[in-house]
């Protein structure tokens, strides 16, 4: 018989996020532990309005009323992530236990989680991310980056509510910055743009040497991607308007890939299916994150090998943080080899 406990610890950001939608600054994690009597398994669900659940308490109780009124953990792991779906919990609560399930299965099997899946050790390095901010803080912000070696990847937030000549100037701050760097540079405007605006900045970055943009429209607007997809300069990927494998099929005619989070589609197991249903329609893979502690984000590093591209750093810009877990070893996020994700609680 397997006992859950429930553990919540505010993360505090270093570095403010700011992106189209606001500033973060921290985020208050819930964290789930599955006990068998030998072995304990962990999770963790970072809230969010949009993946179901605008608190840790909130997700508590939704997890509390599965186990509770539901069968709760009985059968497989896949049976028990289709009833806590159809129970309707919140995707980002479903993803911590979901994660601490299969955290358990690995320790029980006395393997790492990665090993577990079949998987091999991810070889693509982790994007940075950068929020929006002004050119003289940005320039700062990079200049910072490169003292610590970690400017490989760059994912740039843009979108400013300020407009696309703030983008701009932002952007070339970043770029005026960076000189004659190697640095492979990325942009996200988490739908912070209109279909005219994104027309000018894909034509823009196209001619920056960015690789690729995210989101260029708000969830919600997928229906004119299409007008950006044809002749777009630059490959679109999405993110808030790809939430689970059942959005693929119909995005797949507009965009060129999509960024999956644990979060959002509610865990491992549904993450594995997404890759799947991607592949199946020709379309690029990038696993992303949220505000997640090392837990969360060395659960997406054991499955980082599926992915094209990677954007798993939340836990880098939390100070203090409370967890430790994967490794960044040469700008990849490496899950170490112990049984299961290698996630875990200093205090525990």
């Amino acid at each position: 018989m397997k006992s859950v406990k429930f553990k919540t610890l505010y993360l505090k950001k270093r570095f403010p996020l700011k992106i189209s939608r606001g500033i973060f600054s921290g985020s208050e994690n819930l964290f789930v532990l599955i006990s068998d009597g030998k072995n304990v398994g962990l999770g963790e669900m970072c809230p969010g309005a949009t993946e179901g659940a605008e608190s840790a308490k909130v997700g508590q109780k939704h997890l509390e009323d599965f186990l509770r009124e539901g069968d709760g953990l009985s059968g497989s792991i896949l049976d028990t992530y289709l009833k806590a779906v159809d129970f309707g919990i919140a995707p980002c609560a479903i993803a911590a236990l979901d994660m601490a399930l299969w955290d358990l299965r690995a320790k029980e099997a006395n393997m790492t989680l990665f090993r577990l899946f079949g998987l091999s050790l991810p070889k693509v390095s982790t994007s940075i991310t950068i929020g929006i901010m002004s050119p003289v803080e940005v320039q700062e912000r990079v200049r910072h980056l490169k003292e610590k070696g970690m400017l490989e990847n760059l994912k740039i937030k843009l979108g400013s509510p300020e407009g696309i000549d703030h983008d701009k100037e932002m952007f070339s701050a970043i770029s005026e910055t960076l000189q004659n760097s190697s640095t492979k540079l990325r942009v996200d405007a988490n739908g912070g743009w209109s279909v005219e605006d994104a027309h000018k900045m894909l034509i823009w970055l196209q001619e920056r040497n960015v690789e690729y943009v995210e989101q260029p429209l708000a969830w919600g607007e997928e229906e004119n991607l299409r007008f950006l997809f044809k002749g777009r300069p630059l490959p679109l990927f999405v993110d808030e308007s790809c939430r689970n494998s059942k959005d693929i099929p119909e995005l797949s005619e507009y965009v060129d890939g999509i960024n999956l989070k644990l979060m959002k589609c509610g865990g491992l197991t549904e993450a594995i299916r997404m890759v799947g249903v991607s592949r199946a329609h020709n379309l690029k893979t990038m696993v992303g994150c949220m505000g997640e502690s090392s837990v969360s984000i060395s659960a997406g590093a054991a499955i980082g090998s599926l992915f094209d591209y990677i954007d798993l750093d939340s836990h880098l810009n939390i100070d203090p943080n409370p967890t430790s877990g994967a490794l960044l070893v040469n700008g990849i996020v490496t899950p170490q080899d112990v049984p299961g994700h290698g996630g875990s609680l200093k205090d525990a």
